[in-house]
């Protein structure tokens, strides 16, 4: 639908965007005029659509090498995608230009967003601090059930972006009270770069700083940002190679890899299972899922079962039972993981955390909200058991 000339009347969807932008502008304090890029139609109203040549927000692409005939090799994550002059890779968030690979959304993301730590899932680290959330457009998956959609599956050119140096960001979540800021809503993989610069600004400010990913990255990239984070949430989808490739288009080993690295790092590691009617829940697949946890990360990995609900190309599933869920983490507390919890379910009795040895409860949480905290210095107040996790400032 085009603009409206003349009267200047905007659609419903130009109103809510230009809305919302003005709302956030306010927010952040900045100018509403340079806060957001405008929602232009073409890539050839974008930045660097053609060669770029002078930009202060101009980033050079991370992690790839140049290959003959102009062709670049980009090294961030499984794809590997080798691109031509002028392409773009599978993300769409990167560009070769001249034999150069640049990175397109650097300091433009098309959110920022104050939300509560529980919200990433992060459930054993700082309870009940506020984080800064950062996404931009564009995704290295194809996700049939992806919740934020809306940026994932388009375009720089399509969404509504903030212009946003790694020092504006941090300044607005030292400025809003945040604890930490995260990469979360698309993946963070296809903004490393950007992500990477605001991690080491942010821990320059004392901020922590967190990750919320599909666990794609290759090992440098990887192990280069993890030197940076204090958590990192993985989404494990599934534990089979055909939902992995048919539901996301992606693969499976490569985010097994990621995990064992994470655990290998030292960075505090949280795992997500989003459970899908009819896809991804059945009782054999995740009680293989929740054994490989227990062989290769250990007993004390946070593990989030998700309710799904109805989205993008899988509005015809219903809701997940929460019966399922409940099963679910019967599954995995019988294969020894030591804090399971269910999520999507505000006021279900797994929201909250449990001592694994005495058996009191010690955070109590209505979904996103902690309502008592009866830690002690990381340990049981009870009983005095250590308590996996991040407790101090």
């Amino acid at each position: 639908m085009n603009e409206a000339s003349g009267d200047s009347k905007w659609t419903r969807r130009q109103f809510l965007a230009k809305g919302c932008a003005a709302a956030l502008a306010a927010v952040f304090g900045l100018p509403a005029a340079s806060a957001c890029a405008p929602a232009l139609q073409t890539p050839t109203q974008r930045p660097f659509a053609s060669t770029p040549t002078s930009s202060a927000a101009l980033r050079e692409a991370m992690h790839y090498r140049r290959l003959e005939d102009g062709r670049v090799h980009c090294q961030i994550c499984f794809r590997e995608c080798v691109v031509a002059p002028e392409q773009l890779g599978f993300c769409r968030n990167r560009k070769n230009v001249d034999g150069t690979y640049y990175s397109l959304v650097y300091g433009l993301p098309c959110a920022l967003q104050l939300d509560p730590i529980e919200k990433e899932p992060v459930f054993h680290m700082l309870p009940g601090s506020r984080i800064l959330g950062v996404g931009t457009a564009a995704c290295n998956s194809r996700c049939k059930f992806c919740q934020n959609w809306e940026m994932s599956q388009h375009t720089l050119w399509e969404t509504l972006n903030y212009r946003a140096t790694p020092a504006d960001v941090v300044e607005r979540a030292l400025a809003l009270g945040c604890d930490a800021v995260s990469f979360t809503y698309n993946e963070p993989t296809v903004f490393y770069e950007y992500a990477y610069d605001i991690a080491i600004a942010a821990k320059s400010q004392g901020l922590r700083v967190i990750c919320h990913t599909n666990g794609t990255m290759l090992a440098a990239p990887l192990l280069q940002l993890l030197e940076q984070l204090d958590a990192i949430t993985v989404d494990l989808k599934a534990f089979t190679s055909e939902f992995y490739r048919r539901v996301c288009t992606l693969e499976l080993e490569p985010v097994l890899a990621t995990l064992k690295r994470v655990a290998q790092s030292g960075v505090h590691l949280e795992i997500v299972n989003l459970v899908i009617p009819t896809l991804n829940d059945n009782p054999d697949d995740i009680r293989n899922m929740c054994q490989w946890i227990v062989e290769h990360l250990g007993t004390e990995v946070p593990l989030h079962f998700t309710r799904f609900f109805p989205a993008y190309k899988l509005q015809h599933l219903p809701a997940t039972p929460i019966e399922t869920l409940e099963n679910a983490v019967a599954i995995a507390d019988q294969a020894g993981l030591q804090y399971v919890y269910l999520g999507n379910v505000p006021g279900h009795k797994r929201n909250s955390t449990y001592c694994p040895k005495c058996g009191e409860r010690l955070l109590f949480r209505l979904h996103f909200t902690v309502l008592e905290n009866n830690l002690a210095d990381g340990k049981c107040r009870f009983c005095g058991h250590p308590i996996a996790g991040i407790w101090g400032g």
